[in-house]
């Protein structure tokens, strides 16, 4: 943001995170479900110093929007990765977690 719009940002990554086997069936499943993939965890820098913010967004909620019930085991799969990557990294390091919806 400072390179392109001179403003002063705390430090924020966008992380792609999509597993390209997870991604592969949901496509199979609905191609226009790349719009929705819930592929991104944000890390950022927490308002009190030395302390970061680790986010996904939860892929059952997400996925749940189109309405397509066949795809709710996959959701489930993904979700379940994701809280453990987000636990793991939790445990290492004190940080605060987040799932948004």
């Amino acid at each position: 943001m400072e390179r392109k719009l001179g403003v002063d940002f705390r430090p924020y990554v966008i992380l792609g995170a999509c597993n390209p086997a997870f991604a592969h069936r949901a496509l199979t499943a609905e191609r226009d479900i790349g719009l929705l993939l819930p592929c991104n965890v944000i890390v950022y820098a927490d308002d009190t110093p030395g302390r970061s913010v680790i986010a996904a967004i939860d892929p059952v909620v997400v996925l749940g929007v189109t309405g397509r019930h066949d795809l709710q085991q996959l959701a489930e799969e993904v979700r379940s990765r994701l809280v453990r990557a987000l636990s793991a990294v939790e445990s290492e390091k004190p940080t605060r977690q987040s799932a948004t919806a």
